[in-house]
């Protein structure tokens, strides 16, 4: 992922409402939402909404699907999966001897390492 992508993709993020649009299309998983629906959980007016939406979308971090006359958003996992991959891509590797399991608490370094540290 190129860095002004994950500039986008993290200015987009960075509000309040955005973020809450996100993390709940994100839970609805690929199946998505239809705007009404988003609107209504959250509690922000259409016009609001509206905005919002088209600022993730933007930043291309939603895909946008009509479906009739509703438009169902959902969260594109693999621009979500980018953006992770860009933060952590060099995670631990100043740390000789280190590795990086993001699943658990992050960087664990060798023996070898906590030797030399001491």
């Amino acid at each position: 992922m190129e860095s002004k992508q994950v500039i986008a993709s993290l200015s987009a993020l960075a509000q309040e409402t955005r973020l809450a649009v996100f993390r709940l299309l994100v839970q609805a998983g690929p199946a998505g939402l239809p705007a009404g629906e988003i609107a209504a959980r959250l509690n922000c007016p259409a016009a609001t909404l509206s905005f919002h939406l088209r600022e993730l979308n933007q930043a291309g971090l939603l895909a946008a699907t009509r479906r009739s006359r509703s438009i169902i958003y959902a969260a594109d996992f693999g621009a979500m999966q980018g953006l992770l991959g860009f933060l952590t891509e060099n995670c631990c590797s100043l740390l000789p001897g280190a590795s990086c399991d993001l699943n658990t608490s992050g960087c664990e370094s060798s023996p070898e390492l906590e030797e030399n540290l001491s």
